[in-house]
């Protein structure tokens, strides 16, 4: 590229975040593809933060550390490693918050998510998504309604029960900067997978803000729910059921651990 040589290997490496620009004869063609572009002198440049480290003093980046309650963390940590896991220490989780749509016969129908991130450094470009059933066996859901990102590498295991998606922002966002990203998981026509007692989602990093919305069907409510989270999952505050069939808990400035709201059928 008029000079400076780049193949469109290194091009695809740059932009997936395996690889980046820092050799000179690289800045060189970032900076033509630039003009290429009839991008601003510098606005590619600006994303990619402070040069890594290298030689024997470099830091590793460390691995996502997989803890949970009744999971094979092991194999949860083998899907990982399938996915670009850079960007996840460089999101502030800001606010989170979760709609669980529970159908007539008591299994998930729908989970919507939305979640308001801030970067902490410059360059990262996606949020890695983990569902996990807890029931190895049961049906793996679909990812849809995607707002402020897109889908990338996507991993389903239904033996284990557990889902892997990377969620991409459309661009890489600079220090300080926020985004606020949706999306739902669907699972397949009725009838839904087998019957739920309980929701909750793991937090690796702090989240500011959570809050968890489960509605249940008129047909079919709860006898009684309760919120629960680590460290003592055994007990918990009861949560009321509206006239409406929502319960709902919130945790502020919460994490690492477990947050969840579980709840008991009248049949059982």
């Amino acid at each position: 590229m008029r000079g400076a040589p780049i193949s469109i290997t290194a091009l695809s490496y740059w932009q997936s975040g395996r690889r980046r620009p820092e050799r000179p004869d690289s800045l060189l063609a970032l900076s033509h593809l630039e003009d290429v572009l009839d991008m601003p002198e510098g606005a590619l440049s600006q994303l990619l933060g402070p040069p890594r480290p290298r030689g024997r003093g470099r830091i590793r980046q460390p691995e996502p550390q997989v803890q949970g309650i009744g999971r094979d963390n092991v194999r949860l940590a083998q899907l990982l490693a399938g996915v670009d896991t850079s960007s996840d220490t460089g999101l502030n989780r800001v606010s989170q918050q979760d709609r669980v749509e529970i159908g007539a016969e008591g299994g998930t129908r729908r989970v919507r998510s939305r979640q308001t991130l801030r970067a902490d450094r410059g360059g990262v470009d996606r949020w890695v998504l983990v569902y996990d059933t807890d029931a190895p066996g049961n049906p793996l859901p679909t990812i849809g309604m995607l707002r402020s990102c897109r889908l990338g590498r996507l991993i389903a295991d239904p033996t284990s029960g557990i889902l892997v998606a990377e969620l991409l922002f459309p661009r890489p966002l600079r220090q300080g900067e926020t985004l606020v990203l949706e999306y739902e998981l669907l699972q397949g026509e009725a009838p839904y997978p087998a019957l739920e007692t309980s929701h909750f989602r793991r937090f690796r990093l702090p989240v500011r803000e959570y809050a968890l919305e489960v509605r249940f069907d008129s047909r079919s409510l709860p006898a009684r729910c309760e919120q629960f989270c680590t460290p003592d999952l055994a007990t918990g505050a009861a949560v009321k059921v509206d006239d409406w069939g929502y319960a709902h808990a919130k945790a502020r400035d919460f994490g690492p651990g477990i947050f969840g709201i579980r709840w008991e059928w009248s049949y059982n």
